[in-house]
């Protein structure tokens, strides 16, 4: 049976085991409070309506009234009373629900631990025997709770999970519904008490409900989601007879033992890493290879192989068959794999040629595959040909190349003349010409062409051994073959420099755009540096280190300066030119130092610890280097102008902030002090002269201007709150018309003139706020509308139960009015708006402080016209918020 029968065998045994019991439907979530019982009731309505028999076997609503009232109306099976230690607890009876046999049956919690006394000790145990009974069953879990996840979730919550299920009981799965909500509104529904009690929401949003917890939750589940949804579809396409599709993003690393097959898995995990996808290793046993000790040494790698890839969280697997190429596509098909990584094999010239290595045959048999060839760092600075120790002991290799190539062409013309009968052999020396010239200088392949010239005439020309020529037929042959393989040798000589400038310019516009993307995203100078340093090393294989503006790095560079090369550097940064190695200033360093240098000045300083086998710096390498400091030097000037930038940004606004406070103590807490000194100091002075009524106004005033008094400083100690996050809330249960009476009466005591006229529906619910914050924010927007309202005009408040669920509260007045342009900025500190010949009236603090305390609550302020298009209206929008009911068995923080 071939590989893809033994697939759909497997397939189709397992479905029909799936199909002879109960199917399981899970409602996953990332954490409590996602609506994942929600979900689950809403499909079981559906299904009733459809006419199925759904039953509930046990539905935990947690006292929330929506979840309560998708549970009235289908058919439950009444839970068992089991008495433990004094207390009556209430499980699923699974006994009755075995006997009613439903269609479907609900079963909420799949991960609780039932009470002792039960048959089984977890309710997933209950679902299965429900399962084996052939009842379908719909349940709910959180990621949190799979065992297989259990140490991941502890390492990103620090919170470890004792209730848990068997990954297992999910190969039983007919279909699983991710039922998903973004933290922001979770983190909502927390504050709002729709989840926990607020003392334990409190806790909950400083441990595990935190937006970094519910984020990372979140992609757990969604990948949990998507591997069961890929081998869901792998499996019904494999019973079904069809190909595997490769959607998931499986990497699969082939080793063959033959090289550094640790580095490749290495390299292949970083991969799948930064993918965040799940990866194996595999090997292709074909069996053709003898038990030598070369076999035993590749054997070894192999298992060395292995385990590093099991340490690093990966799986191994050693595979069989004779043809490498198709067990491999096999082995991604059955993983459902998306990339392929190989590493560079060794391949033979005659197995190119004919497309046969093993690259070419996963390119041309694996077309829905990403195929990635890896090398080794040793061969990747070959393919670079970066100038490096070995351009010099190149040149010295050229005479031997020189002569093996004659030598070769000698002795392939002999054969050719013995066993082939061929007398003109001009073509086979100037095949050896142009392998030369593809390979060496013109001045190498120039002496290959001479020297062939006379091998030529000395061995195959008559008369033999001399370089006489007997016929002038011969003369004008080896006269045309030394031009011949001049001109060829010169053309492929040229061929050969425009692939190597070629070559070096493809390095250096590579080497250049890294830099730029590493610069680019460089926020500060100490970024810069990093980026540069990073980019240097890699380019130029070289160790380097830079100091700019008194910031240096990295440190393990710096560690290997000593005094003389400290010197050299301080020499470059003054003088602005370079020096050590390679210059011919304090060249006794091994570092070579090169200035980083402003459109005026020297900014600081690159040092570089090129290979001590380096004797001397080629032209290229050496242009490079300075670009690649050129462009360092830029970035630096730009870190360093945003940073002025940005300390006389904050300079400037600091100013503007500390002007603007002066002007409003100056001017709006100057004047009730005036005022009080004044009256003071008139009783002072003539309080025995003065009627019983006039001392009374006087002290009236006293205090009337002294509670005024009052309210700028508390607006100013409550601003300084808000700006240090030092605002906290105790919620209560509240009614709207409370709040608002209590606000009126305050202003009424402060402000006795002012008419108040208050629009409050009937029937409004209670409002879960911070009272006395509340009571603060509506008595400012009331305070600053009576400012602006002309004699004789009434506020009007308004309280309405607005069409999205949320209390929203209106504060109108019959004043000039707020420009639209100017709307968004009156709840900016210090601002107010200019009205003509009345000027600024207060701080310019009570709407900021107002947006303050109505963002705390989760609410909105804004401006809007007021009515008809007259004065102004301040609309506050708060939640209602819901009763607290603490949740039963929920064991969750």
């Amino acid at each position: 049976m071939g590989f893809e029968q033994a697939q759909q065998a497997d397939a189709l045994i397992g479905t029909l085991r799936r199909e002879a019991a109960g199917r399981l439907t899970v409602f996953l979530g990332a954490s409590p409070g996602v609506g994942k019982t929600y979900a689950m009731l809403t499909r079981a309505r559906e299904l009733a309506r459809q006419g199925k028999d759904v039953v509930i076997g046990i539905v935990e609503t947690h006292g929330r009234s929506e979840t309560q009232a998708l549970v009235e109306g289908l058919p439950l099976v009444p839970r068992r009373r089991i008495e433990y230690q004094g207390r009556c607890l209430e499980e699923m009876d699974l006994d009755a629900l075995l006997a009613r046999r439903p269609a479907v049956a609900l079963v909420d919690e799949l991960a609780h631990r039932n009470a002792p006394g039960s048959r089984h000790e977890r309710r997933w145990q209950d679902v299965d025997e429900l399962l084996d009974a052939g009842i379908d069953v719909c349940t709910t879990i959180n990621i949190q709770h799979l065992e297989s996840l259990n140490d991941v979730v502890h390492q990103i919550t620090g919170v470890r999970v004792s209730e848990t299920v068997p990954d297992a009981v999910f190969e039983r799965l007919r279909d699983i519904r991710l039922v998903d909500l973004p933290p922001r509104e979770l983190i909502e529904r927390l504050n709002q008490g729709k989840v926990y009690l607020p003392e334990q929401a409190s806790q909950a949003l400083q441990a595990f409900f935190s937006p970094s917890n519910l984020t990372a939750l979140r992609e757990l589940a969604m990948q949990t989601v998507a591997d069961h949804v890929d081998a869901d579809l792998r499996e019904t396409r494999a019973a079904n007879g069809l190909g595997g599709l490769a959607i998931q993003r499986h990497v699969l690393i082939a080793i063959d033992g033959r090289g550094p097959s640790e580095y490749l898995v290495r390299a292949g995990s970083r991969i799948a890493e930064r993918r965040d996808a799940p990866w194996s290793v595999v090997c292709v046993e074909t069996g053709r290879g003898a038990a030598t000790r070369a076999a035993q040494e590749r054997q070894l790698e192999i298992d060395r192989a292995f385990a590093l890839a099991r340490s690093l969280g990966g799986s191994a697997e050693l595979l069989h068959g004779a043809d490498v190429a198709q067990a491999l596509l096999d082995a991604a098909a059955a993983r459902g794999a998306r990339s392929i990584v190989v590493g560079r094999t060794r391949e033979r010239p005659v197995a190119r040629i004919f497309n046969r290595t093993l690259t070419q045959q996963l390119l041309r048999r694996g077309a829905r595959y990403e195929l990635t060839i890896v090398s080794t760092p040793q061969a990747r600075r070959r393919a670079l040909r970066l100038p490096e120790p070995g351009g010099e002991r190149s040149a010295r290799r050229e005479p031997v190349l020189v002569l093996l190539a004659t030598a070769g062409a000698v002795a392939t013309a002999a054969l050719a003349r013995r066993f082939l009968g061929l007398e003109d052999l001009s073509v086979v020396f100037l095949i050896a010409v142009l392998l030369v010239a593809s390979r060496a200088r013109m001045a190498t392949a120039f002496a290959t062409a001479v020297l062939c010239f006379f091998v030529y005439d000395f061995f195959f020309i008559d008369p033999l051994l001399t370089l006489a020529i007997g016929s002038h037929g011969g003369v004008a042959t080896v006269v045309m073959f030394l031009a011949a393989a001049l001109i060829a040798g010169r053309l492929a000589s040229q061929l050969r420099q425009q692939v190597v400038a070629l070559r070096a310019a493809n390095i250096h516009a590579t080497a250049m755009q890294r830099l730029g993307q590493q610069l680019s995203t460089a926020a500060d100078l100490g970024q810069v540096i990093a980026g540069g340093c990073a980019a240097l090393q890699a380019t130029l294989q070289a160790v380097a280190w830079i100091r700019i503006n008194d910031v240096s790095g990295p440190p393990a560079a710096a560690a290997l300066l000593d005094e003389k090369d400290r010197a050299a550097a301080d020499w470059t940064l003054r003088h602005g030119q370079a020096s050590g190695r390679f210059t011919d200033t304090l060249a006794h360093s091994a570092w070579w130092f090169l200035p980083v240098r402003s459109d005026q000045d020297t900014l600081g300083v690159v040092a570089l610890q090129l290979p001590s086998g380096m004797a001397r710096l080629g032209f290229e390498q050496r242009r490079l280097a300075e670009r690649m400091v050129e462009d360092i030097g830029q970035a630096a000037l730009r870190a360093r102008l945003v940073s002025d930038l940005e300390v006389a940004r904050v300079t400037g606004e600091t100013e503007r902030l500390r002007s603007a406070l002066l002007s409003s103590v100056s001017h709006d807490l100057r004047s009730p002090l005036s005022s009080m000194i004044g009256a003071a100091g008139s009783l002072a002075s003539y309080g025995k002269d003065m009627g019983e009524e006039d001392r009374s106004s006087l002290l009236q005033t006293i205090r009337m201007e002294g509670e005024r008094l009052d309210r700028y400083i508390q607006n100013l100690l409550d601003m300084t709150r808000l700006g240090h996050q030092g605002l906290t809330l105790t919620r209560d249960w509240i009614g709207v018309d409370e709040l608002v009476g209590s606000a009126c009466r305050r202003l009424q005591r402060y402000v006795p003139d002012t008419r108040i006229v208050t629009d409050i529906a009937a029937g409004l619910p209670l409002a879960h706020v911070h009272p006395a914050l509340i009571e603060q924010a509506l008595f400012n927007v009331m305070e600053n509308a009576a400012k602006f309202s002309p004699p004789g005009e009434p506020l009007r408040v308004v309280a309405r139960n607005s069409g999205d669920g949320q209390l929203q509260i209106d504060v109108c007045d019959r004043g000039p009015g707020i420009p639209e342009e100017e709307r968004s900025r009156i709840f900016d500190m210090f601002y107010s708006v200019e009205r003509g010949d009345r000027g600024r009236q207060g701080t310019g603090l009570g709407l900021t402080i107002v947006q303050g305390i109505i963002g705390a609550h989760m609410g909105e302020v804004q401006a809007l016209p007021g009515p008809e298009g007259r004065g102004t209206t301040i609309r506050l929008t708060l939640p209602w918020g819901e009763p607290p009911a603490l949740e039963r068995n929920e064991r969750e923080p």
